[in-house]
């Protein structure tokens, strides 16, 4: 990037300096010219009004008086004197343009350009009073002849600017570049203050998605050790039963039960797999999810009867409440939503205890209402349990399989969907977890 900027400032430094020579130089020849002219105009005035040219057939003039040619041209275009010519060998000058315009006008002047002497004739007529036109004229300098003669000085001026530019352009590069050099090489201690005001959005982007990538580094990192963790568990159960079957260590009643344990943490250990996948899809997913327009009554009362043996296995008694309700959502993400929160209602409650589930429409608002009648959570805890592997009872857990993975991906789900959830639990007495879709993903029904 330093190089790109040294560059274009020199580019841009090269070009003015040459448009900067180019136009002074216009500049100073245009004055040039003004000022020659203006001088013959004087000259002429002053010649005129001195009369010495007025009687064309005596003329008593010392050339010596000026460094002009003065030329005096009759009615008819005849050449009547020329200080530098011998009038015999001119031609008729009634074509002349200085000529013909002071005929016209009473004064005239033109620039005539010799290729041969590299000069310019400057030429200023004005009409006299006897009806002849006195010519003077002044030969100078072409630009060209002039730029050529200063043209050792132009390219000494040229080099100093240029390297006076390229010593400035280092230092601005520098002072632009050096807080960003700065964030690069310590990102945390960077104050946006040092850099220029411009930069200061740029600098609190930089530093929110700085942290951004640390905080989730840190996550996947205690994601990784958890999963590690977890993962170590059941298949250190399944290792130790099926090595005491392996060596005959156990007798057949034993051997029974050590399948039945083996089988148990075969079941957590890819119900534990299936919801850390699951959870990694939802983390990584980059492409657009699918809405439609789904009845989540249906969708609940599906979950229900899908879960109704599992509820039986633990005594526990699900109920749904609730009429057609639609919402804009991903059909197979509210499948999920569904069933974890009824999962866990579930897998958390007391025997004997019930779990009902509610749809409702409030105004513009679906109320998706999970409540049930088990073992609650600390108040101090409620705030963590949407936290991956995160675990009120870590041994009831175990017991029933729970992976601490289930409302973390309902919490996903949750966020995917722009709506909310609340949750309201007391130790003893149940849990009430509420999921309110809001307007912008509901259909109201006519």
């Amino acid at each position: 990037m330093k190089t790109k900027l040294n560059r274009t400032f020199l580019i841009i430094a090269s070009l003015t300096i040459i448009l900067t020579i180019t136009f002074s130089s216009l500049v100073f020849y245009r004055l040039f010219v003004s000022e020659v002219t203006e001088n013959l105009e004087i000259n002429a005035e002053l010649l005129k009004n001195a009369q010495i040219f007025q009687n064309k057939d005596h003329i008593v003039y010392d050339k010596a008086l000026t460094n002009l040619r003065i030329t005096l041209v009759d009615s008819d275009g005849t050449v009547c004197y020329d200080t530098e010519v011998d009038v015999k060998k001119l031609d008729n000058h009634q074509t002349r343009p200085e000529i013909k315009e002071a005929f016209r006008q009473g004064e005239g002047k033109s620039v005539r350009h010799s290729t041969t002497m590299k000069e310019d004739t400057y030429y200023y007529a004005i009409l006299l009073n006897n009806g002849c036109v006195l010519r003077v004229s002044k030969e100078s300098d072409s630009l060209y002849s002039i730029f050529i003669g200063i043209f050792p000085e132009i390219i000494l001026v040229a080099i100093f600017l240029f390297a006076l530019s390229y010593v400035l352009t280092q230092f601005f590069a520098k002072s632009i570049l050096r807080p960003i050099e700065k964030m690069a090489d310590d990102m945390d201690s960077v104050n946006a203050t040092n850099g220029y005001k411009e930069l200061i959005p740029f600098i609190h982007k930089i530093k929110e998605q700085h942290n951004d990538i640390l905080k989730s580094a840190r996550m996947r990192q205690a994601f990784t050790a958890n999963v590690s963790h977890e993962l170590k568990t059941p298949l250190t159960s399944i290792s130790g039963y099926a090595e005491l079957i392996e060596n005959g260590m156990a007798t057949d009643e034993d051997v029974v039960r050590f399948a039945g344990e083996i089988h148990r943490n075969s079941n957590r250990l890819l119900t534990l797999i299936n919801d850390t996948i699951r959870l990694a899809e939802l983390d990584a997913t980059e492409k657009t999810i699918e809405f439609e327009m789904v009845d989540l009554c249906a969708i609940a009362q599906s979950c229900v009867d899908m879960l109704q043996i599992n509820a039986e296995k633990h005594n526990v008694h699900i109920s749904l409440q609730g009429s057609s309700s639609i919402v804009y959502a991903n059909k197979n993400m509210m499948e999920e939503l569904v069933y974890n929160l009824c999962d866990n209602a579930i897998r958390y409650n007391n025997k004997g205890g019930s779990v009902k589930v509610l749809i409702e429409q409030q105004g513009d608002t679906v109320v998706l209402s999970v409540k049930d009648t088990g073992i609650g959570i600390p108040e101090k805890s409620q705030k963590h349990v949407f936290e991956r592997f995160y675990r009120v009872d870590k041994s009831r857990s175990k017991q029933t399989g729970g992976t601490g993975l289930g409302l973390a991906i309902v919490k996903h789900i949750i966020a995917q969907h722009d709506a909310e959830i609340s949750l309201s639990s007391e130790v003893g007495v149940g849990t009430h977890v509420k999921v309110t879709f809001l307007q912008q993903n509901t259909l109201q029904e006519n």
